[in-house]
C-alpha cells in the first residue's frame, strides 16, 4: 500500500489562559496539519506545533521543509517498508524535528490502520491509558496557587510548575503550592533551562532542606551544558529529567554515558516522532533509566500519537501530556479521550483513531 499525496493545513486553537514559562508567553497553540493519503483511500494524521524557543522551528519553516523536502520523499512511500522510507527520511536533513514528526505519525497512523489496529497495540500494547500531570504556568505566587486548587477541583493529582521567570521568586511559588495543596499531591518544577548550575544546587537543596517533597526537576540548565546537568545532577537527591538536552539517540547515549540526568524526558516533536523516540526509549531501559512521555503546546494530533506511544511501553513511567487540558476548544473527532487526568484509548480504532479535524486551513501551493 503506497501514499499517493499529502495534504498541509493550519489550525489555531486558543487557550483557556496564557501560558507562561521561562522561554516564553503564549496565548495560542498553533499547529501544522499533515493529511497523508492512500490509493486505497485510508488517511492517516499528524502535526507539528511551531517551536521556536526549542525546536528552532517556525510555521514558515514547517511548511516549507514539509512541501519542499520531505512530500516529495514521502509520496509513493510503501507502508510495508518501515526501515526503508524512515531511513531515508531521517537521512535528509537535520534539525527540523517537528516537521519530519508530523510526517512521521501520520505514516504509523497509516501503517496500524493497514492491519487494522490501535496504534498503541501495533507498538507494543502494554495498556490503553495513561494518567498526565496539569502544567501550572509561572505567575505570582497566589495565581499559582489559585491555579493548582483549580486543578486539584478538576481531578489531577499530579502538577508540574513553571519557574524560572524570576529566580528569586522560585522558592517562594514552589512553597506557596505545596503548602496549598498538601503532601500528597506529585509536584515536580521545570525551570526550563533558566538557572546556572551551582544556582540550580543551591535552589533545589534548599527545596529539599525543607522537605517539599520534590519529583523531579526537569531541565534546570541550558540544554548543551552536558557537564552542568551532571553537576546537578550529581550534587542533589533529587531526579534530574532532561528535556531539551534530548533530541537525538546520539544525546540520549551521551547523557547516560556522562551520568548526567535521572530520567529522560521524551517528546515526539523533538525525536523526529516514533521511529526515533523507540530508539531513545530502548537505549534508556538498556541503561535503566526510566523515561516521561512529555509534549509541546499542541492539538490533540500529536498528543494522541504521544499517548499511543505511551501507552504501548512499560518503560514510560509518567507522562506530562496535558497540552489538551490547556486548549480552550479540541477541533479534533476521534482520537485519544480526555477527562481530566485521564488519557484512553480505543481498544477497536485502527491507527490513531482520528476522523477528521475541524477548521483546518488546507494550503494551496
Amino acid at each position: 500500500m503506497k501514499i499517493v499525496d499529502i495534504h498541509i493545513g493550519k489550525i489555531k486553537i486558543p487557550l483557556k489562559k496564557p501560558f507562561k514559562t521561562a522561554l516564553r508567553t503564549v496565548y495560542f497553540a498553533e499547529d501544522i496539519i499533515v493529511k497523508l493519503l492512500t490509493r486505497s483511500g485510508l488517511v492517516g494524521f499528524g502535526s507539528a506545533a511551531p517551536t521556536l524557543a526549542i525546536t528552532g522551528e517556525s510555521s514558515d519553516s514547517i511548511i516549507s521543509c514539509l512541501h519542499h523536502i520531505l512530500k516529495p520523499k514521502i509520496i509513493g512511500a510503501d507502508l510495508g517498508q518501515l526501515e526503508k522510507v524512515m531511513g531515508e527520511l531521517h537521512s535528509t536533513f537535520v534539525n527540523n524535528t517537528s516537521a519530519l514528526a508530523a510526517i512521521d505519525m501520520a505514516y504509523y497512523d497509516l501503517l496500524a490502520q493497514s492491519l487494522n489496529l490501535p496504534l498503541y497495540k501495533y507498538l507494543g500494547g502494554f495498556h490503553n491509558l495513561v494518567f498526565t500531570d496539569l502544567t501550572i504556568s509561572a505567575n505570582s505566587p497566589e495565581v499559582m496557587v489559585a491555579d493548582a486548587l483549580v486543578a486539584l477541583d478538576e481531578g489531577f493529582q499530579d502538577l508540574k510548575l513553571k519557574l524560572g521567570v524570576n529566580p528569586s521568586l522560585d522558592f517562594i511559588r514552589v512553597q506557596a503550592v505545596r503548602t496549598a495543596v498538601g503532601n500528597q499531591i506529585k509536584i515536580s518544577l521545570d525551570a526550563n533551562q533558566a538557572w546556572g548550575a551551582k544556582e540550580a544546587v543551591r535552589i533545589i537543596r534548599r527545596f529539599e532542606k525543607l522537605n517539599l517533597n520534590i519529583e523531579f526537576v526537569e531541565q534546570p540548565v541550558k540544554a548543551k551544558r552536558i557537564s552542568d546537568l551532571r553537576y546537578v545532577t550529581e550534587n542533589v537527591e533529587t531526579d534530574i529529567l532532561a528535556d531539551e538536552s534530548v533530541f537525538s539517540p546520539f544525546d540520549a547515549l551521551q547523557l547516560i554515558n556522562n551520568k548526567a540526568c535521572d530520567l529522560i524526558n521524551l517528546k515526539l516533536a523533538k525525536a523526529g516522532g516514533i521511529y526515533n523516540a523507540t530508539k531513545i526509549l530502548n537505549i534508556a531501559e538498556a541503561a535503566g533509566v526510566e523515561c516521561v512521555m512529555g509534549c509541546m503546546l499542541e492539538s490533540q494530533v500529536s498528543v494522541t500519537a504521544a499517548a499511543h506511544f505511551a501507552a504501548a511501553k512499560k518503560s514510560i513511567v509518567r507522562c506530562d501530556l496535558d497540552s489538551p487540558a490547556l486548549l480552550a476548544e479540541n477541533p479534533v473527532v476521534g482520537g485519544v479521550q480526555v477527562e481530566a487526568n485521564t488519557l484512553t484509548l480505543s481498544e477497536t480504532d485502527a491507527g490513531l483513531g482520528i476522523k477528521e479535524i475541524i477548521g483546518v486551513e488546507y494550503l494551496k501551493f
